[in-house]
């Protein structure tokens, strides 16, 4: 007898059920090295800037270098001149967030949608302003020492910054392998401590390890965000016999354990 109901779960792409995001503040120039060192191990990192400080603070990463020194990476809003925006009049935290984006957008020609909170500062208030200013994401500061998706990506928590079990984590990480599951592991902090801490050996250590790994889906944080609103948006008929895909993005599932790449606008039997 055929059974009824089939087991479907979401997969990240290649039918793979880990990712690995990283998320750097500030624009140092220091985050060219970090750049590099992603690149030689297949990991993608977003970097939120601010614009108004690019060109007359020392040791910025200037607004004419920034497609070429993230390309491949994303760039993300850190407000215009990282003020702490709990303490500020909301339509300054308004101005602050739209001016970082456009100028931040004339420098890399793609749309800027996401956060982090300067100074880890941040309301109720300021997070119900962000989606009319084109915000769809936010990261605060801390530690979850969790590999879980967050409630909420307004108020998405990180597992680590790099100064915290950076390695304790990573080992974790590496060993997940309950398919039935999806996990993230997000490191968060700022390219200048490397040198200041004298501390590169330990971010070289954890891309190394961590980097080109088959089972591991490497991201952006927008490039999840739209990549769980995709799979959340798949349509399947009622006797999970068919599934369509209305999104611009492939979407991978399993189905009693078999792999599906779903690709955008395909109607398919699953």
């Amino acid at each position: 007898m055929e059974r009824k109901l089939k087991t479907i779960y979401s997969c990240f792409p290649g039918g793979k059920h880990k990712v690995l995001t990283m998320s750097y503040d500030d624009g140092r120039i220091f985050d060219k090295r970090l750049v590099e060192l992603f690149n030689q191990n297949g990991i993608k990192g977003t970097f939120h800037l601010n614009s108004g400080l690019a060109e007359w603070r020392e040791e910025k990463v200037r607004l004419n270098e920034l497609a070429e020194v993230y390309k491949g990476h994303e760039v993300s809003c850190h407000t215009y001149t990282h003020p702490t925006i709990e303490r500020c009049p909301l339509d300054q935290v308004v101005q602050q967030i739209i001016e970082d984006r456009k100028i931040l957008e004339d420098a890399v020609g793609y749309p800027i949608r996401g956060l982090s909170y300067p100074n880890g500062s941040y309301s109720s208030d300021i997070k119900k302003l962000l989606p009319a200013c084109g915000i769809e994401y936010a990261r605060v500061v801390g530690n979850t020492d969790d590999f879980g998706f967050p409630d909420d990506y307004l108020e998405w928590k990180s597992t680590c910054h790099h100064g915290h079990n950076l390695m304790e984590n990573a080992r974790r990480f590496a060993d997940l392998h309950k398919t039935q599951y999806l996990y993230m592991m997000y490191v968060w902090g700022h390219s200048y401590e490397f040198d200041r801490d004298d501390s590169w050996n330990l971010i070289e250590g954890f891309c190394e390890f961590i980097g080109n790994r088959d089972d591991i889906w490497y991201a952006t944080n927008i490039e999840i965000v739209d990549y769980m609103n995709a799979a959340k948006n798949l349509k399947f008929t009622a006797k999970g016999d068919k599934v369509y895909n209305p999104s611009a993005i492939p979407v991978w599932i399993s189905v009693d354990l078999e792999k599906y790449e779903i690709k955008p606008g395909e109607l398919r039997e699953i």
